[in-house]
């Protein structure tokens, strides 16, 4: 209930909500129907926010409780630990992902454009935040540091990300800023692939990510290895 029906939950009231107050002006410009442009954002905000969750909450818990020797007694390589960390967060938003588009489907027709771009953005994306979600779990010593990162971090970002609205609208200026946001890349090209429509170019989202995530994941693989606050 926790991990994948309230997700799910979570992503129909916000498509209720935003497509009630917004209508079609969030996507003017672009072609399709302001639900279209709503919905693959929306799957793709809920996937990445339980990415982070997943083994950030995991790893606090297990501090917090002391339970962490159950990670650091087994005879597992740092790689391994942080392959299993990473394969539990991603089964859980394919899972949410495919709940999340069933459950839209329900509203409005969402076709796939590009199940390739889909694919490959989804992933890029939620490995991204699932690496975060470690690193944020390495680090924090109580709840109260995860809080931190989530909502002084994550959140903005992901509701700076045009979830809600295309670049276009913005001035020129905070477009420049926009591209900035490594959320931004995730969320526009994992809706490309479903309206076919792509504010900036795929290639360079696509390197953005995969440069993002190598220095991500060699960082998590450095602290895991050196037992950065779970060793001591």
């Amino acid at each position: 209930m926790q991990t994948l029906i309230a997700p799910v939950v979570t992503l129909i009231l916000f498509f209720a909500v935003f497509t009630l107050s917004f209508k079609q002006h969030m996507a003017e410009g672009i072609g399709v129907s302001g639900m279209q442009f709503l919905a693959p954002g929306l799957l793709m905000m809920t996937m990445i926010q339980n990415a982070f969750s997943n083994p950030s909450s995991s790893l606090i818990i297990a501090k917090v409780q002391g339970n962490i020797v159950d990670i650091l007694m087994p005879p597992l390589a740092p790689w391994e630990v942080l392959s299993g960390l990473l394969i539990g967060a991603l089964a859980r938003c394919l899972i949410i992902g495919l709940m999340g588009y069933v459950a839209i489907s329900c509203f409005v027709t969402l076709p796939v454009s590009s199940l390739i771009l889909v694919l490959t953005f989804g992933f890029l994306g939620n490995l991204m935040l699932a690496t975060i979600g470690i690193l944020a779990g390495l680090w924090a010593d109580k709840f109260d540091h995860m809080a931190t990162v989530t909502n002084f971090i994550i959140t903005p970002l992901t509701f700076l990300s045009g979830t809600f609205y295309a670049l276009s609208t913005l001035p020129d200026t905070w477009q420049k800023v926009a591209l900035f946001n490594p959320f931004f890349y995730m969320i526009d090209g994992f809706r490309a692939g479903f309206i076919g429509h792509a504010e900036t170019p795929i290639l360079q989202g696509i390197m953005f990510l995969i440069v993002l995530n190598l220095i991500l994941l060699g960082a998590a693989w450095g602290m895991l290895k050196t037992g950065y606050k779970t060793k001591s």
